[in-house]
C-alpha cells in the first residue's frame, strides 16, 4: 500500500519499499539518531520507502566507529584473527548471558558467520563490488535486509543500522558504490530527483 500511495503522490518515479539504491560508502558521513543523541534510529526496516516530511533528517551525528568497523579493520587491515579482535569472546559472552548472539548459539555458528565475511571480503576485493541481496541466499524481495540508509532533504545518506559488517568491508576496500536498502526519504529529496542518482549502479 505504501508503494501505491507514494506513486499517487510522486508519480512513476516514486520511492518503493525495500528499494535498492546505490551509495558511495566512503561518502557517508552521518548516522541518523533519535532526539539528537547517538543511539538507534526510530525508523525500522518496516518503514522502508516511507516519504516523511518534518525535521527528522536534521537529527544526525557524525558516523561513529562501531564495534563492527573496528573488528573488520583489525581482521582485514591489521591481519588479526577473528579471535584476536575480541569479537568471538564478545559473542560467547552474549550466548552465555542470553543463549543467543545475533542468531548464533554456538562457537561453530559464530565462526561460520565470520568465515562467511571472509568470503564476502575476498569476493568484493576481487570484483570491486558487493552483490545485491537478490543474488544472495535467503533473498526475500528487492533489497530487503540490505545495508539500511535514510535520505535527508539535502540528499545526504544517513546510516541507520543493518548490514554493518558489509558496510564496514565496503569502507575498508573503498568500494565506489554499494547496494543499499532505502529507508525513509524526505519529500524534498524526492522532489529534487535525488532517487534518480541513487538508482544508478
Amino acid at each position: 500500500m505504501r508503494d501505491v500511495w507514494n506513486r499517487v503522490r510522486f508519480g512513476p518515479g516514486a520511492p518503493r519499499s525495500d528499494e535498492r539504491i546505490y551509495v558511495a560508502p566512503c561518502d557517508v558521513r552521518y548516522i541518523h539518531v533519535t532526539d539528537g543523541t547517538v543511539g538507534k534510529s526510530m525508523f525500522r526496516r518496516r518503514h522502508s520507502g516511507m516519504v516523511r516530511g518534518g525535521d527528522w533528517d536534521l537529527s544526525r551525528a557524525p558516523l561513529p566507529e562501531t564495534r563492527a568497523a573496528r573488528v573488520i579493520h583489525d581482521h582485514f587491515v591489521r591481519g588479526m584473527s577473528w579471535a584476536e579482535t575480541g569479537i568471538v569472546d564478545y559473542h560467547l559472552e552474549k550466548i552465555a548471558e542470553k543463549g543467543i548472539s545475533e542468531g548464533a548459539r554456538t562457537l561453530e555458528e559464530i565462526m561460520a558467520r565470520y568465515e562467511d565475511l571472509d568470503r564476502v571480503y575476498e569476493e568484493a576485493q576481487r570484483t570491486g563490488k558487493l552483490r545485491p541481496r537478490s543474488e544472495l541466499p535467503g533473498h526475500l524481495r528487492r533489497e530487503y535486509d540490505g545495508i539500511y540508509v535514510h535520505i535527508a532533504r539535502d540528499g545526504e545518506v544517513l546510516r541507520s543500522g543493518g548490514g554493518r559488517n558489509r558496510f564496514a568491508i565496503a569502507r575498508v576496500l573503498k568500494l565506489p558504490k554499494i547496494p543499499a536498502q532505502l529507508g525513509i526519504i524526505h519529500p524534498e529529496a524526492v522532489r529534487a530527483g535525488v532517487l534518480t542518482r541513487l538508482r544508478q549502479e
